[in-house]
């Protein structure tokens, strides 16, 4: 096994420092360079300026360069280790070097590359590592040499990273290289990823490709936390079976030889008794046989777990009840743990533990209590405030360091999903505020169940806890996915369109930005050649990664994700299609694209995976996006037709996850929108009817099991022809359920509730109800099962009046107009492949019905300009096949 880099002793000291309040993660004044950098730095290298991951904290240009000759002689220093030599090998031979020839001395000609050696600095002008904290490195690249010098073998082993980001990609020696110099340190001690999920956890070849990641990326340590093994939670007292025991030895080497912590996560609390003798030594005994095969870390987490009820009478016995007694409980075994194990291996590094309360910063008695009992050299995890929390602030670290008294840890939830599992979240790592990482022991990211998906939030991760002054989200996001894609500019575009259709999450409130700006951009310009082209990307996008992204592993994390990608755009397409046919006056190109549309969209919702148990779980792609493009596309084109069209809506508020507005306008008590956050007074939530129309009564139903106080406390129902004018219909308050009774001849567009006050609660609405008083639809012949006379003149083309049988002599379809107008056209909207022949009638005023045209096809339009008309009927041919009628438009002057 490789030696363990001297950081790891390190590490502790710095743990009972911070524990002291004795040392941040910020380097000493002196060490900082005068050209840190504020945004993401670019060196030259060659004729192209690659980024450097994560973006160091100084970087200078120099006047000279050096060329990369054939043969490279690698001289090893006093912090150079074999994986540092094998990283600037491999990089050199890539940059064009034939040979690389390791000595103890300069060689006589050509490039000579110094590894881990301060002193060779000097030729350079350049200051050592020796004033940077750990983890820090200095890399010169002029003066006729390349010098890596690290504070230790890590900081080297980074230096080595970051010399294989800035060397070039040659196929012969001669490459020149800008000379450089680069003064890097972290901004944490501790940075990297815990595996602390729930549903199928990694496979041990995903493990080993995140260590590989996770160095290449300067994090350092690795928390192995799995919720669904069960040798870590429900067996934690049983051996493991050898072959499993042989797959974590495997992965604490490769951990070692990557710099990269491994740490082994052992969860009791589901039946541990804090007070045996037998439990304890389970405990220990457990973890001795993970430190005999070269672990070094230890953690105990005690999250989502009950502290009200023991699991043996001799804990309430010597504790009694409640938090206060569960905090001492917890306390007295991890100190036992600390003092019998932890204590008494040389080497093992600080042990952690994750407390039940990890997810606010409020006190209480559990917190008091394990701030007052535990060893103060425990670090303690904590998620921020909320299991996902949305920021990350750094008061809120320094009111987590007081409430528990212990050097903080963060368990930071994202990018996981395993409460999201129907999305992939590929947005950046948002919301964490600047200072923040010094104020920590470091921070570990929870990963989503689909491990290479994951490093596209995991790049933005390690960039920020490294250097946090210079992260920047966006520009740190754009920079993995060039980097992911290989540096292929088509694969990248894909795969930015891939990532921003699935990029919202609690960190990142957009859903699909950059595809929402051209949708935007849409239907302000009427630009359909640019979103045509855009959507034409987004789905050529999913074939594109499947034949050229270098990760194959991503590809099958999210394979039924590409696939609904590609359904999506064609569904979206399809809607750009029809509206442009529709204002170009093509309505029947335009009806006819229409009927393509549900199918289309069915199939888009239709991609499932199979869960750890057994489920198939649909998949959500753009949400909220390319589903309210589709539904906008609808409406547009029923306006262009004069169809009023169902009911929309619009809010004032955010959008919790998937539960969109349109949930309450479906005539489904069960589904429901629901905001991302508490109405403020004046925030609203408006029902759009289309055009101004006859009311009657109205309902919001409010509020839902489980969430029975989210709903407007006050406020008020208002109407609206214009949107501009309102007029209240009624106030209410503290009842989650309002109706209203509109007066007769009331007509409106549109109907909206609006708070007057402010509350601490979200909303809920379960349906936002307006009864419309539109013309009567008769006659016949009478609607099959499923189907209503209504579907045929309800404003929506989506429904269907379908008969139950074949008409009869005489026979006719009735819709009236409530009052006479003058009528423009008629057109008849069909399925296609219908069939029945019938003749298109007017009622004048004089009571008599007037033949204007006759059904011909899907799609009928009968010019009447100049008629005046009550009713429009449908006369059906005696022996035709039995009718279906998707919607009867009168068009007015």
């Amino acid at each position: 096994m490789t030696p363990r880099p001297p950081r790891l002793t390190a590490l502790g000291a710095a743990a009972t420092l911070l524990a002291g309040g004795l040392l941040t993660a910020v380097p000493p004044a002196q060490a900082a360079d005068s050209t840190r950098t504020a945004t993401p730095a670019k060196v030259a290298a060659g004729n192209r300026t690659p980024a450097i991951t994560p973006t160091p904290q100084s970087v200078k240009s120099r006047s000279d360069r050096i060329t990369i000759s054939p043969t490279v002689t690698l001289v090893a220093g006093a912090t150079s280790d074999e994986p540092s030599l094998e990283v600037v090998q491999t990089a050199l031979r890539r940059a064009g070097a034939q040979r690389v020839v390791r000595s103890d001395r300069p060689g006589r000609s050509g490039l000579t590359v110094h590894v881990g050696d301060s002193a060779a600095l000097a030729a350079q002008h350049l200051d050592g590592p020796s004033a940077l904290p750990a983890d820090g490195y200095v890399l010169g690249i002029g003066a006729g040499r390349i010098v890596l010098a690290g504070k230790d073998t890590t900081g080297t082993y980074y230096a080595a990273q970051t010399l294989r980001q800035v060397l070039p990609q040659a196929k012969h020696p001669g490459a020149e290289v800008a000379g450089l110099s680069v003064r890097d340190w972290p901004g944490t001690a501790l940075r990297g990823v815990i595996e602390g999920f729930y549903g199928t956890p990694w496979s041990h070849e995903a493990r080993l490709d995140q260590l590989d990641y996770y160095g290449e990326h300067k994090m350092n340590i690795y928390v192995y936390s799995p919720k669904d093994d069960p040798y870590l939670r429900a067996k934690w007292r049983d051996a493991y079976p050898a072959d499993r025991l042989a797959q974590i030895k495997e992965l604490t080497d490769r951990a070692v030889q990557r710099h990269v912590e491994f740490t082994y996560a052992l969860s009791p609390g589901l039946s541990v008794c804090y007070s045996s003798d037998a439990d304890a030594k389970a405990l220990v005994d457990k973890f001795q046989t993970i430190w005999d095969i070269g672990v070094r870390t230890f953690a105990v987490p005690l999250d989502d777990i009950s502290y009200t009820n023991w699991n043996c009478a001799e804990d309430k016995a010597k504790w009694g009840t409640g938090g206060g007694a569960a905090g001492a409980a917890q306390a007295y075994l991890l100190n036992r743990v600390n003092k019998e194990f932890i204590s008494t291996h040389p080497g093992a590094q600080p042990l952690q533990m994750v407390p039940t309360e990890y997810y606010d910063v409020s006190a209480s008695p559990y917190k008091k209590a394990l701030s007052e009992q535990l060893d103060p050299d425990v670090l303690v995890e904590w998620t921020g405030v909320g299991v996902v929390a949305p920021t990350m602030t750094v008061a809120q670290a320094d009111a987590a360091r007081t409430v528990f008294n212990h050097p903080i840890l963060t368990w930071d939830n994202y990018p996981v999903n395993d409460y999201a599992t129907n999305r992939l979240l590929l947005g950046p790592f948002n919301g964490r505020e600047k200072g923040l990482p010094g104020k920590l022991a470091g921070i570990t990211a929870n990963p989503m169940i689909q491990p290479y998906a994951s490093k596209i939030a995991l790049h933005t991760v390690a960039d920020y806890a490294w250097n946090d002054a210079a992260y920047d989200p966006r520009t740190s996001w754009g920079e993995g996915l060039k980097e992911y894609a290989g540096g292929d500019p088509r694969t990248e575009k894909a795969l930015r369109a891939f990532a921003d259709v699935n990029y919202s999450s609690a960190l990142n409130k957009d859903q699909a930005p950059e595809l929402a700006a051209e949708f935007a951009g849409y239907w302000k310009s009427g630009d359909a050649a640019r979103l045509s082209s855009v959507l034409g990307a987004l789905g050529s996008a999913p074939d594109r990664l499947r034949s050229s992204l270098p990760d194959r592993g991503f590809i099958a994390d999210s394979g039924p994700w590409l696939d609904a990608t590609e359904s999506w755009a064609t569904a979206a397409r399809t809607a750009l299609r029809m509206v442009e046919a529709a204002r170009a006056g093509k309505g029947a190109q335009a009806w006819e694209l229409r009927q393509q549309l549900p199918a289309q969209v069915a199939a888009a919702k239709s991609f499932t995976y199979t869960g750890l148990d057994g489920r198939k779980v649909p998949v959500a792609v753009g949400d909220g996006m390319l589903d309210r493009f589709i539904d906008a596309a609808n409406a547009e084109h029923d306006r262009i037709l004069g169809v009023s069209g169902r009911p929309s809506a619009s809010t004032s508020l955010g959008t919790y996850q998937s539960n969109t507005l349109a949930r309450m306008l479906d005539g489904d008590d069960s589904t429901y929108f629901w905001s991302d956050g508490a109405p403020a007074a004046g925030d609203q939530i408006t029902v759009d009817l289309g055009r101004a129309r006859d009311i009657g009564d109205i309902t919001l139903a409010m509020a839902k099991p489980g969430s029975t106080d989210d709903y407007l406390h006050e406020g008020v129902l208002e109407y609206s022809a214009d949107g501009q004018s309102w007029q209240q219909l009624t106030a209410f308050s503290g009842k989650p359920d309002v109706t209203a009774t509109v007066d007769a001849g009331t007509k409106a567009r549109y109907v909206r509730a609006r708070a007057t006050a402010g509350q601490d609660n979200w909303l809920v609405v379960r349906e936002f109800g307006v009864v419309t008083q539109d013309g009567a639809v008769t006659g016949g012949p009478p609607a099959a099962t499923g189907s209503s006379l209504r579907a045929a003149s309800d404003g929506d083309p989506g429904t269907v009046y379908r008969a139950a049988r074949a008409p009869e002599a005489g026979e006719a379809l009735e819709v009236g107009l409530v009052a006479a107008r003058p009528v423009r056209s008629v057109i008849v909207l069909r399925p296609a492949g219908s069939a029945g022949r019938a003749d298109i009638q007017l009622r004048g005023t004089d009571g008599t019905w007037q033949t204007v045209g006759a059904l011909v096809g899907p799609y009928t339009e009968v010019s009447t300009t100049g008629r005046t008309a009550d009713a429009v009927r449908l006369v059906w041919s005696a022996g035709s096949a039995a009718p279906e009628i998707a919607e009867v438009v009168v068009g007015q002057d």
